[in-house]
This record gives C-alpha cells, structure tokens and sequence, in this order.
C-alpha cells in the first residue's frame, strides 16, 4: 500500500493494464471478467468504441467553463433524461451523494415555497445506502457509517425494509418526504416489492409527500429498463442517479418534476464542476447506445439467463448459497460462508464481484455482456462452490 494515501479503502494488491469490453487485464499477467463494473459504474464495459471515440473528440473542446454559460452537452443530456423519463427538469452534478444531497434540498424548498417549511424530515429505509456526506450517512442510518461523525443531522426517520404499518406510524407534521431504493444495493440487493412502492405513491399523495427514489445504482439500464421504477409504473417526484451515468466518468444527475423543483431558482442550488462538457457527453455517449432498440432487452435476457444459472447452483450447493436475488444485471449471492471469503476465490479463478451488506456478493456485470461472459461467469461460480464442497 503506498504510504502516501490516506489508509480509508482495504485494496486488493492488483491492478489493471488494460481493459476491453467486460474483461480487465491485471498487473498480475491474468485476465479477468469483471462482474463488478467499478461498483456499477463502467455500464458499457471497458474501452467502448462509441463512447471511447467521443470523448477523445470531447477532450480537443473546452474542459469546463463552468455553469455561468451555456453547455451544449448538458443542455442535450438533460434533455434525453426528460423525454425517457417522468421528469421535467435534470440537475447535474458529480456523484451519487451530491445528487442526492440536491434531492433532499429540493424536498425541503419544495414544502418551503408552499409555506410549509416545517416539512422538513425524510423517512428513509433501513439496510439503505445514499452516500457518504453528513446528511447522506444520517439518511441511510447505517451504525458502521455514521460511528465516529455524530451528531448525526438531523432530519431523518428510519423505517424497517418493508413495512408500510411502521413507515405510516413515522408520519408527522414534519414529514416532508419518502427516500428509498427501488433495490437497495449496498444493503444486500433487496428487491421492493412492486406494491409496497405502489403503497409509497399512494401515502406520499394522501399526506402531501414528495417520493425520492435514490437509484443511483439501479437506474441506467441495470436491471433491464432505463431506470428500475419503470418495472412498477410508479413514478417519483425527484430521482437521483449516477454510476452507469458517464459509463466511468463521474457525473451525478437529479431528476425531478416541474411541482417537486418549486424554488429551485437561480442561486439556490449549485455546483462548479457539475454538468461539465466532459462529463455530459459521456453521458450522451452512454445515452446513445442505451437508446438504442433491442439494448434493454438484452440486459434482460442476459441477467434472466445469470439468476437462472446462479439459482441452480444455490439448489446444488444449499451449505453454500442461502439465496440468489435481484433483477437484471444487480443481482446478489447470499452466502452462508462469509461474503468476502467467497468474493476472493471468485477472483482467484478469474472472477471480479462486489460485496455488499446481508453477506451478499453482488454480479454486477457491464450492461453490454452476451452469452459467452454469463456463461463463463457462471461455470466460475459453480467451480468454486464445487471446490468450497
């Protein structure tokens, strides 16, 4: 470990050459399959011909003017979010937590200019993750985070994963809104049942609540749609969104209604590096292969293909997996055996994952994956809990 970095990330001793589509080359002289995609960021792969040609055309441009002119790239890419989504409006920043961190401010203007500036709280999820600032570890309620940065801020209620008697009982004057993950993914890929989030809907409209869904991970394509409350038909106010954004670029967007944006005027809000010509036309990049007819169903098909194949050998290996879950391609291996022991024999055969909360390891594959990658991915899995057997 090179004693000049601060000692906040525990780093497998490798690193990579090279990569190409859903393979990266390590240091090591192996080749590897990546199914975790830098955290569900690199959805199109490595090295991907369309977006690798226009961001080296982007690099000749102007980097960044800031926010003070107009930005051709972000102006193009706020507009593809809106017509593909329930949104009016897009605001661009640099990561999950800045657009989530936007989502709760616009919560809060939003009951503000209604002169209900007493709605201020969120009720947040247990087992959620909605980034690392003050108020995102305050939001996500995770002990593990928040130990050693309290006072932990104020305006969050946590609620148990799942049940809407509690989430209703957490209703108060002070309640302005609802955050949650339509599939958490640091908690465990923990799928919300389609009618809890239609129950979600349903409350924030009858106690005059916005709905922010955080899907930071879920969204741009991971689990077979542009964005995953398109499985359930329900509509948020706001969304946040980032990782597969800028296909490994960093970029952050928060989507919301015209209603839900209420006194997001000029000077409210804001950001220096957000929304910058690079970053939006990775974005457009990204957006322009995702358009594209027949993208979407493939993800389906390839994550139906990988949750059918990891299922069986859960059946086979019951000692092993407790459970196989998820949509698309986010989907997570409970263990019995500790998550990270099985995480690294994975990678020992050539096999990059991502652990996650529940003792989950998370198949986070690159979106453009075939049969080949899911397949070869899958025979890995069943070697190693053959080998653990």
């Amino acid at each position: 470990m090179n004693a000049s970095l601060m000692p906040t990330y525990s780093r497998v001793p490798l690193s990579f050459d090279k990569g190409e589509g859903a393979y990266l080359f390590g240091s090591d002289g192996r080749r590897y399959l990546d199914f975790g995609s830098g955290i569900a960021v690199t959805a199109l792969g490595h090295a991907h011909p369309h977006l690798t040609e226009v961001m080296h055309a982007a690099i000749g441009k102007p980097w960044h003017v800031s926010n003070l002119y107009e930005i051709p790239e972000q102006a193009q890419l706020a507009e593809r979010l809106v017509q593909n989504s329930f949104a009016d409006y897009a605001f661009f920043c640099n990561s999950g937590a800045e657009a989530n961190e936007a989502a709760i401010k616009m919560m809060r203007k939003h009951h503000y200019e209604n002169g209900q500036a007493e709605k201020f709280r969120l009720i947040t999820v247990e087992g959620a993750f909605h980034g690392r600032t003050l108020s995102t570890i305050a939001a996500g309620g995770q002990e593990k985070y928040l130990k050693g940065f309290g006072p932990k801020a104020d305006g969050f209620d946590q609620v148990a994963f799942g049940n809407l008697n509690e989430l209703r009982a957490a209703i108060t004057p002070a309640t302005g809104g609802i955050l949650v993950e339509p599939i958490q993914g640091e908690g465990g890929i923990r799928p919300m049942e389609v009618e809890y989030l239609k129950a979600l809907r349903t409350i924030c409209d009858e106690f005059g609540l916005l709905l922010i869904y955080d899907e930071v991970q879920t969204g741009m394509g991971r689990t077979g749609k542009l964005f995953a409350y398109e499985w359930s038909g329900v509509a948020p106010d706001i969304m946040s969104l980032a990782k597969g954004l800028g296909g490994g670029f960093p970029i952050g967007a928060c989507l919301a209604t015209a209603d839900a944006a209420k006194g997001m005027v000029a000077g409210v809000h804001g950001t220096t590096f957000g929304g910058n010509p690079l970053a939006t036309a990775a974005g457009n990049a990204v957006m322009d292969v995702m358009l594209k007819p027949g993208f979407m169903a493939n993800v389906d098909a390839m994550g139906k293909r990988l949750l059918k194949g990891l299922k069986a050998i859960g059946a086979d290996h019951p000692k092993l997996i407790e459970a196989v879950r998820g949509y698309g391609l986010l989907l997570g291996i409970k263990t019995v055996v500790p998550n990270t022991e099985f995480q690294a024999r994975l990678r020992a055969h050539g096999l990059l994952t991502i652990t996650a909360g529940d003792n989950v390891v998370r198949m986070l594959p690159p979106l453009i994956i075939g049969e080949k990658e899911v397949d070869e991915a899958i025979e890995i899995v069943r070697t190693v809990a053959t080998d653990w057997a």
